[in-house]
Parts: C-alpha cells; sequence; structure tokens
C-alpha cells in the first residue's frame, strides 16, 4: 500500500505551493507520486502539469452523463517527473457540497486502479475540516498523515489547531495522526518561535520552516515547481529538506491535543503578540487622554 498522506490548511496560506514543490522534490527521489486535489478551485496540480487547471472528475462525469461512465485514462493526467495528477472538482459557487467532489473521486480512483503502483498518495485539501466532504479523507481512514500548512499569523494558528480538532476526532478509530506541521513564512513577529510552541502543545512537532522566498512567485507566473524552475537554488533545497522530512516521517505521527481558543490566546500573549485586555484598555484611555488634550 502506498503512503497516503495529506496537506491540510487555512485558504491563501500556500497550502498547494508548499504541498507541489514538496512532491516534486520526493518525485527527485524517485518516489512514484499520486496526487489527488480535494479544492474545488482544481488548483492543487497546475504547477505539476504546466497548466491553468485541470479538467476534473465532476466536470467529466457531468459531460458523460455519470461518473460510471468516465474512463481513469480520462480523469488521470502526467505531469513532472511523472507524478499522476487528479483534480476531483466541486459543483458552481454557491451550489451544492463541495465535498461531494471528493467523495466521488477517491472512490472512482480506488476502484479503478490509480492506487496502484505508486509510494505516495498525496491529498491537497482545502482550508478546515468544518465540512464532512473535505475531511473525507480522515473520516474514511484514507490518508494517514496530516500535515498541516500554517503561519504565525493568528488565523492561521487557528485553522490549524481546529484541523487537529477533526483529527483527534477520528483518530481512535482509524489509522490518521498528524505527521506535523509545516510553517509557509509570513514574516511576522516571532514567527518560528509561535509555530514551534504550537506544535508542541499539539504534541506533534514543527516538520520544517519554509522561508519566504520571491523565487516561488516567479515560479509560479511560469506554471512551475521551485524544484523545476530553479533547482539549484535556496528555496528548492528548502523543499528538498522538506520532502526529506516527510520521507523519513513515517510511523512518527501523533493523535495531536488541540488547545482551546483562550490557550491560543494567552500562548500570543506570552509571546508577545497580543496584549491582554488590561493592556489593550490602557492604550485606548491613553489615546482618549491624548486626544482630549
Amino acid at each position: 500500500m502506498p503512503r497516503q498522506i495529506a496537506f491540510y490548511g487555512k485558504g491563501g496560506i500556500g497550502k498547494s505551493t508548499t504541498s507541489q514543490n514538496t512532491l516534486a522534490a520526493l518525485a527527485q527521489m524517485n518516489q512514484k507520486i499520486l496526487i489527488v486535489g480535494c479544492d474545488p478551485k482544481a488548483d492543487s496540480t497546475r504547477l505539476i502539469l504546466h497548466a491553468k487547471a485541470q479538467d476534473t472528475v465532476l466536470h467529466m462525469a457531468a459531460a458523460a452523463g455519470s461518473v460510471e461512465d468516465l474512463e481513469l485514462e480520462a480523469v488521470l493526467k502526467y505531469g513532472y517527473s511523472g507524478i499522476k495528477c487528479v483534480e476531483s472538482g466541486g459543483p458552481e459557487p454557491g451550489v451544492g457540497c463541495a465535498g461531494r467532489g471528493v467523495i466521488t473521486s477517491i472512490n472512482f480512483l480506488e476502484e479503478h486502479g490509480a492506487y496502484d503502483d505508486v509510494d505516495y498518495v498525496s491529498y491537497d485539501v482545502l482550508g478546515d475540516v468544518v465540512c464532512g466532504g473535505f475531511a473525507m479523507p480522515i473520516r474514511e481512514n484514507k490518508a494517514q498523515e496530516i500535515y498541516i500548512v500554517m503561519s504565525g499569523e493568528m488565523m492561521a494558528m487557528y485553522a490549524a489547531n481546529n484541523i487537529s480538532r477533526g483529527i483527534l476526532k477520528y483518530a481512535n478509530s482509524g489509522s490518521v495522526r498528524l505527521g506535523g506541521l509545516i510553517c509557509n513564512e509570513r514574516q511576522t513577529d516571532r514567527e518560528y518561535d509561535l509555530a514551534d510552541a504550537l506544535a508542541r502543545r499539539l504534541g506533534s512537532k514543527l516538520i520544517h520552516f519554509v522561508p519566504r522566498d520571491n523565487i516561488v512567485q516567479h515560479a509560479e507566473l511560469r506554471r512551475m515547481t521551485v524544484i523545476e524552475y530553479a533547482p539549484d537554488s535556496k528555496q528548492a533545497e528548502e523543499y528538498r529538506t522538506l520532502a526529506n522530512k516527510i520521507h523519513n516521517n513515517i510511523g512518527k505521527g501523533v493523535v495531536p491535543t488541540p488547545i482551546t481558543m483562550e490557550e491560543l490566546e494567552e500562548m500570543l500573549i506570552e509571546f508577545g503578540i497580543m496584549k491582554t485586555e488590561e493592556q489593550q484598555l490602557a492604550e485606548l484611555a491613553a489615546r482618549e487622554a491624548t486626544a482630549a488634550a
């Protein structure tokens, strides 16, 4: 059986970019990869395929009449270094449940042998786990290792903690585990320290701190991973390091210990990122006094 991993994270955190660069680095290590995009935007494979967006399983099923009328060859594309790519897709914005595409795609791929002869199956999953469809790789025991992409921003940390709650919910009835946190640098105050502290509070570890570098954007404009666009760059080496850490992390996942919102805020106060209510009131009073004078 292949290792089934999943990248989760808050929308806009750079999850798809991080996952595609990491998987490209794994492919350089002679690992055979299948990417299952679980985002309705269908952008989980664009850097691997050098394409705007891949035709999705739901779109092609609608055109064919039903998913039973599809052939595996129609939905499966090959990209950089032979990486297999599938996009689940979703309904039009504001209509239906986007999780339906995830469920339909995974069932179709399993039934048609897409998981054969691969070392890794990677799920790139949108945002949070409040939707049962997006939680499907966790709930159905598909993904065994969850890697959460986050940053030192409060809402990204909140989302990482919330995703950990979803993992905890299904960990006792299955083999899903938290593999670790990946911090995609936003250059906020004490970002590494915060990411490392949150990982420890979750009973896990900070797998890697990915530094911010504009070469990532340069590569994306060409619809390429940094691994392919600038293979000798420092940033490419960062992704290779992350890939090696994930490759050697087999069997080391944990059942997470999520914290409360109050505990998260206390941690931010402890690191001097957030002020206490008393400090905020004192600052407000000082501003009002200055304005009155």
